[in-house]
């Protein structure tokens, strides 16, 4: 539907390989995990948690005590900072490491190593998990006699906060092998991003249920204070503090303070929708509200048109799917889209002018924002066209300053990169009201090493939309559907006032 860039990368040589020379935190944290079986370090990103824990397990291996150790990361650090952290410092250079994806992933299995790293939508595949559903429910079942007798004794997850759902099937296969490693360690510097209720499942993975209890339903009740619907949660009087003391024992927290960091400065700037789209935008918000307001909506439903809303703020928005002959809706149908205007575009067009070649990492949301943004920018980087186990060729010619714009989707390269590097601006041409994907993806300049005394968010804003309710929700780190709906309906109040 649309052309591809047209930026190639030169590949810049690696680095040769140097010795590590940990700061004092980072000698704390190596040895907290040594003293603690059951650990998590909630370190900002930039902090170094992968060398951390390299040391750690550099220290075991040396002593007899470690035998193989499975790491679960986001696809990307699979390939981009675990192999590449051991090849960096020469501390870690006798661990040796296999990548568990792609067709070759059996005969890295068999490969003997030290730390094997696999994403969590591989985790089916290792554990042999099998899935029978029975009305609503689906049970899981997997062969723990054969996994244990694979060796590993270590267990990181690295990016724990992908396992705060309690509730999902990758959960539940994983607990049932839990027991089978010595060590757990998490890695996470947003473990509460969404609320503290998504504590309870990476807790879990650490102690199996002994700070914060074995069943989910113990933990709502004991904590919690569910509204008359019975579906939303809040916190009871005090209930922060006696979570934040249960879980003590278990982790380390140290924020950016440890280091010198550089400023960071939220730069909002405000367009104005043109007149034809601000009519489809108001008239599809007033039917949101109207169902809102009357409560006759479903979350689902308001979920849908909340998106919407957002889609017309880009700039762009989804054709209802086709319908087939028998009713329903084409689930396999290719999606289509309308591009309504380019107000976001244009001004992000201009940042880029200003910025005259300094690196910019922009994030967008939508298939049809790439479709506008690839016409504006046909030369520009898009970290879609690339895959995961070729992205540190990008990540390097970032960092050496050949790239001037990187177009890249949050919940895609919000973890595990390193672009602090050369650039010190990010743009958020598309809004995202989950702190955690949003704070991560501006965490990929803004890090320890950014030789910039600041580092800039530039936050494209359609006023007058939902993009404003998302600005107000992330200054509060008030993340969630509730935070949303309640947003919208205060912006409806404040215009009807007006």
């Amino acid at each position: 539907m649309t052309s591809k860039s047209t930026t190639t990368c030169s590949e810049p040589s690696m680095p040769l390989p140097v010795p590590w020379k940990p700061h004092k935190y980072q000698i704390t944290a190596v040895r907290f995990l040594l003293e603690h079986a059951c650990a998590a370090l909630l370190l900002s990103p930039g902090l170094g948690k992968s060398s951390i824990s390299l040391a750690a397990l550099t220290f075991l291996k040396r002593r007899g005590m470690l035998s193989k150790t499975l790491v679960i990361a986001p696809l990307r650090p699979c390939y981009s900072v675990w192999p590449r952290e051991i090849q960096k410092w020469t501390d870690f250079y006798d661990l040796k490491v296999e990548v568990l994806h792609g067709p070759h992933k059996v005969e890295a299995l068999a490969r003997e190593a030290d730390i094997y790293v696999i994403n969590p939508e591989g985790l089916d595949w290792l554990l042999g998990a099998v899935y029978t559903k029975r009305g609503n429910k689906t049970s899981v079942s997997v062969d723990v006699k054969r996994f244990a007798s694979l060796g590993f004794d270590v267990l990181i997850v690295d990016e724990l906060s992908k396992f705060k759902a309690h509730d999902t099937n990758r959960f539940k296969a994983l607990k049932l092998v839990l027991h089978t490693f010595g060590r757990r360690w998490g890695l996470t510097g947003s473990p509460a991003s969404n609320g503290l209720m998504g504590l309870f499942g990476q807790a879990y993975i650490l102690d199996m249920g002994n700070a914060l209890g074995q069943y989910i339903t113990h933990y709502r009740n004991s904590y919690f204070i569910p509204d008359r619907s019975g579906f939303v949660w809040t916190l009871a009087p005090g209930a922060e503090e006696r979570i934040y003391e249960k879980l003590e024992p278990l982790v380390l927290r140290m924020s950016d303070d440890v280091i010198d960091m550089p400023e960071l400065v939220e730069n909002d700037i405000y367009v104005d929708l043109p007149t034809a789209a601000m009519v489809m935008y108001r008239e599809l918000e007033r039917h949101l509200i109207t169902a809102l307001e009357e409560g006759l909506v479903t979350a689902a439903t308001a979920a849908s048109a909340s998106m919407k809303c957002r889609q017309i703020a880009n700039g762009g928005i989804y054709l209802d799917r086709p319908i087939e002959a028998n009713g329903l809706k084409k689930v396999r149908a290719e999606r289509e889209w309308k591009n309504i205007h380019t107000a976001k575009i244009g001004t992000l067009r201009d940042l880029v002018d200003e910025l005259q070649g300094q690196p910019l990492l922009v994030a967008y949301d939508f298939e049809h924002d790439v479709d506008r943004l690839r016409k504006e920018f046909p030369t520009a980087t898009f970290a879609c066209d690339i895959s995961a186990r070729k992205f540190d060729v990008v990540e390097r010619a970032w960092n050496a300053g050949t790239i001037d714009v990187l177009f890249g989707h949050p919940a895609s390269i919000g973890h595990g990169l390193n672009l602090q590097g050369a650039g010190n601006h990010v743009a958020w041409h598309s809004l995202t009201w989950d702190y955690d994907l949003y704070d991560q993806f501006i965490r990929r300049v803004f890090r320890q090493g950014n030789k910039h005394g600041r580092v800039f968010a530039h936050r494209i804003i359609a006023r007058g939309t939902i993009d404003e309710v998302i600005i107000n929700a992330l200054r509060g780190k008030e993340v969630g559907q509730q935070a949303l709906f309640k947003g919208i309906l205060e912006m409806a109040k404040l215009r009807r006032s007006k």
